[in-house]
């Protein structure tokens, strides 16, 4: 494997979960927001990975041997589970029940997502920073 596969998967990973963290950090700012431009409440994203070739050259290469993959964002879903209902009559956004269309975001679940990404994100960090070393290492050792 070459050193500067390691960079380039270790990079992929880095811009998926920078993407993850996006996301995640928009649901928790969002996590109270009854009224949106579309109508209704927030809706809940979610970020999908898959496994993606690293650039053209490696397609080209992966055809005639086992190539290394990086990974890369596929899709941002929105959740269409039904909003929860809080019953507060006097919030502007009330319908004639009393009731407020609230986002379904669980901010819990959505830190509990947050620290995952993050450590994944600093699991990446080190990568680089091992393949550094051991680059830095190699060239002591040819001098």
């Amino acid at each position: 494997m070459d050193i500067l596969n390691t960079f380039q998967i270790s990079g992929s990973a880095l811009r998926a979960q920078s993407q993850r963290l996006n996301t995640i950090s928009s649901n928790l700012a969002n996590a109270e927001t009854t009224s949106t431009p579309e109508g209704g409440p927030y809706k809940k994203k979610s970020v999908y990975f898959q496994s993606a070739p690293l650039s053209f050259k490696e397609e080209l290469d992966g055809k005639m041997k086992n190539s290394m993959q990086g990974v890369a964002v596929t899709k941002i879903i929105e959740d269409n589970t039904a909003p929860r209902k809080v019953y507060n009559p006097s919030h502007p956004d009330a319908g004639e029940d009393g009731y407020v269309e609230m986002p379904n975001i669980s901010t819990l679940e959505e830190m509990v997502d947050m620290m995952s990404a993050t450590r994944s994100y600093q699991a990446n960090v080190t990568s680089i920073k091992m393949a550094k070393r051991m680059a830095l290492k190699a060239l002591e050792i040819g001098r």
